[in-house]
């Protein structure tokens, strides 16, 4: 039977792997170790096995975990990825280190605003909506650099770079022109802001793909933890 670490050091393998193929450095590219629906035992398994980053869809699941383990594990960097309602905003304003799925500036504003005081300002990702999806959150790509500008005048965020989820397809083809238009979409975001350096795209189906096109950070759950709870 495999363990977490087993799965771990398995997805790091798959990362490295995919890195050397299009000559990058493994080191650049940040493996995102998505906890949702597990409990804290798992995360703390997989923080034994060395992982220290961990990203949570759901507002209120992710805050119980970090009030749980802040104490002992206070280095562990916690990412929050899932949908967020402006009614939520103020549990990852004051819990989560980074956000990934920012895709309107009044949820901007409020993060800013209810950052508190004595933390560093929360990282942020603005998510695109590179499939154009209905379902889907983010922003059309045109509306990318509006966003951006009203991200970088908000003294509690900080721009760090793009977030996209692609067409759920095994056609590589497809994933390949979606992630080649995020890595596009993410220069130009660079020309603007060059402090931005994180393109976070790729998950445990397509993570050699979006590697080949530039990512920086993989978001890796079920090759992880196994399948949801």
């Amino acid at each position: 039977m495999t363990t977490i670490t087993d799965r771990l050091a398995q997805a790091q393998h798959r990362i490295a792997l995919a890195a050397q193929k299009c000559a990058r450095d493994p080191a650049d590219i940040t493996l995102l170790a998505v906890s949702k629906t597990k409990p804290p035992a798992q995360i703390i398994a997989a923080y034994e096995a060395g992982q220290r980053r961990f990203g949570e869809n759901y507002v209120q699941e992710g805050e119980s975990k970090i009030i749980a383990l802040k104490a002992n594990y206070p280095d562990i960097e916690w990412h929050f990825i899932g949908p967020l309602q402006s009614n939520k905003s103020r549990i990852v304003a004051e819990h989560f280190d980074w956000m990934h799925t920012l895709s309107r500036e009044k949820i901007a504003q409020r993060l800013s605003e209810q950052r508190p005081a004595g933390m560093a300002p929360l990282n942020v990702c603005i998510q695109i909506n590179v499939s154009q999806e209905e379902s889907k959150s983010g922003v059309a790509p045109e509306h990318m650099l509006p966003l951006a500008a009203a991200i970088a005048g908000l003294s509690g965020l900080c721009l760090r770079g793009l977030m996209a989820i692609p067409t759920a397809t095994y056609d590589h083809e497809l994933q390949h022109r979606e992630f080649a238009q995020l890595q596009q979409l993410f220069r130009q975001l660079q020309t603007h802001y060059p402090e931005v350096d994180t393109l976070s795209m790729g998950m445990s189906n397509d993570l050699e793909t979006a590697i080949a096109q530039g990512s920086t950070l993989v978001r890796i759950g079920s090759a992880i933890f196994g399948e949801r709870d």
